[in-house]
């Protein structure tokens, strides 16, 4: 069975070029209700327009879909207040939410501007707080909801010059973990996707063959699907060039050291059986490291739980 959004209503910030553009006709080719937000702003943040987002609705309205224009800047709260009302005024709801909305302001920690760092996390790290805040009581109350954020490997891996969006995109794993299991008792999923594209925000980064091959409309598939009704929820998936794959963050088993161990030099002693990943696993919740190393504990202690 096709996935289909008939009846459903999307933001999708960051819209009016590259990746949320490809979102954005995506969604709407399969019957969703489209906001098509863009600040219109340059690659930095700077300037503004709403000319990108409209000419994003102009070809949806074409193609014979329903979508709306609308400039708010993700980093202001009262604007995507009042870009969320007016959708749920408009159509009666907001059900789906991609939060893409994006800047660069590139470079070397040694030389990078508090306000640099500043400005990069509003827009993403807050923005996207923004943007799920405005949107989750309604999602809430109606009992349904599915969010996709946007990380990057420069968040997951790093990237020389990008500390403050390396911050900001790893920044959102930890709001998507959390957001997960908040939403499960009302049916709100949420999920993150890590991209790799040819956009305005890599072309500088790529060679041209490797552009050729990096179509934004690659990563669409991999949004749409965890934007579904049978969609997945607290999952990291990559997608780029055609490539789809799920990241997960692990741990080690580790191993307990006795109290008379506990100094940085017996760490440095037992350094290799502490990283050693043959029986590392990806914990599904904050408390469950806690219990794993009260449990290490204990059986060394020889105490029953």
């Amino acid at each position: 069975m096709a996935i289909r959004f008939d009846g459903r209503v999307a933001i999708v910030t960051g819209a009016g070029n590259g990746l949320g553009r490809a979102h954005a006709l995506g969604l709407a080719s399969r019957g969703a209700k489209v906001v098509v937000n863009d600040f219109g702003g340059a690659r930095d943040g700077t300037g503004g327009s709403l000319s990108p987002a409209e000419a994003v609705v102009e070809e949806i309205r074409k193609a014979g879909g329903t979508a709306m224009a609308d400039g708010a800047d993700v980093s202001n709260f009262e604007q995507v207040t009042a870009m969320v009302e007016r959708a749920t005024k408009e159509w009666g709801s907001v059900d789906l939410l991609c939060a893409n909305a994006g800047i660069l302001r590139d470079k070397s920690f040694g030389k990078m501007e508090a306000a640099d760092f500043q400005k990069v996390l509003d827009v993403h790290l807050v923005g996207t707080f923004y943007c799920c805040k405005a949107a989750w009581a309604g999602m809430r109350d109606r009992n349904y909801g599915r969010i996709v954020l946007t990380t990057s490997s420069s968040g997951l891996y790093g990237n020389f010059g990008q500390a403050n969006y390396g911050a900001a995109k790893s920044g959102m794993v930890g709001l998507m973990n959390v957001l997960a299991e908040e939403g499960r008792k009302t049916n709100i999923r949420v999920n993150i996707i890590s991209p790799t594209a040819a956009t305005r925000m890599t072309e500088e980064l790529l060679p041209p063959q490797a552009l050729q091959l990096m179509k934004p409309n690659a990563i669409t598939p991999a949004v749409e699907y965890m934007l579904s009704e049978d969609a997945p929820t607290r999952t990291i998936m990559g997608a780029g060039a055609g490539s789809f794959a799920v990241i997960k963050i692990v741990e080690s088993e580790g191993i307990n050291l006795p109290e008379s161990e506990w100094t940085p030099d017996a760490v440095a002693a037992h350094f290799a059986e502490i990283s050693d990943m043959s029986k590392a696993k990806a914990l599904q919740g904050a408390f469950e490291q806690t219990q794993k190393y009260v449990a290490q504990a204990a059986a060394r202690a020889g105490i029953k739980l």
